[in-house]
């Protein structure tokens, strides 16, 4: 005979069997793992500082003949590596004024600036003046002033032209004289300063060259 249970001791066991649970659910809650907090990601250190002792060439620089070289604007990062050069002269060709602060180095390692003033303006109203470029070869051809610097703003079209003509006076094919000029212009060759290579008249100057000497 099955013994029907009274409502009072449903009532009581259903209370202990929740007080049950919630204390198998405490101990489970002991047992588990804390969560894994991930550490906050670590600042990149900086880069390390520019090494003062470091010969840092300017712009575009590169060696044309014995004793002349060519660039871009030489900054203050570059002075190291131009002393490293022992440079008499700097050619300039530039119109504007040349910066106190790089006046103040030639100044104390007695290099002399010859400025030829030109205009970088763009084709087509580029007019490139014969008279200058003839008055900074003599400059650059004169051994008195090497070693020496050849410069503009970035050593591509005005230096480059010097630097063609030079090639002429020195009997280079017109085709390598265009390739020079290219490996230094690139994409911002000029027609203009190209013909004026082509056509620049080198025969008053050949009595400058070492040859003729």
């Amino acid at each position: 005979m099955k013994l029907e249970v009274m409502p009072k001791q449903r009532v009581l066991e259903a209370e202990q069997r929740e007080e049950a649970m919630e204390m198998s659910g405490l101990e489970l809650w002991k047992h588990e793992k804390p969560p894994r907090i991930c550490p906050m990601p670590s600042p990149i250190p900086p880069p390390p500082a520019c090494d003062e002792t470091a010969l840092v060439p300017p712009l575009n620089f590169a060696m044309v003949d014995d004793g002349i070289f060519r660039s871009g604007f030489p900054e203050t990062s570059n002075f190291r590596f131009l002393k490293s050069l022992n440079l008499r002269s700097i050619v300039y060709l530039c119109p504007e004024p040349y910066p106190e602060t790089n006046t103040e180095f030639l100044e104390e390692n007695g290099i002399k600036l010859h400025q030829f003033g030109i205009e970088g303006r763009k084709e087509p109203f580029v007019e490139i003046p014969d008279d200058k470029i003839r008055e900074a070869l003599k400059v650059v051809l004169d051994p008195r002033n090497q070693p020496l610097l050849i410069h503009c703003k970035r050593g591509k079209h005005r230096t480059g032209c010097v630097v063609g003509c030079l090639r002429k006076l020195q009997k280079w094919c017109l085709s390598s004289v265009f390739d020079e000029y290219h490996r230094f212009a690139a994409a911002k060759a000029r027609i203009t300063d190209q013909r004026f290579m082509e056509l620049f008249d080198v025969s008053t100057l050949k009595h400058l060259t070492p040859s003729n000497c």
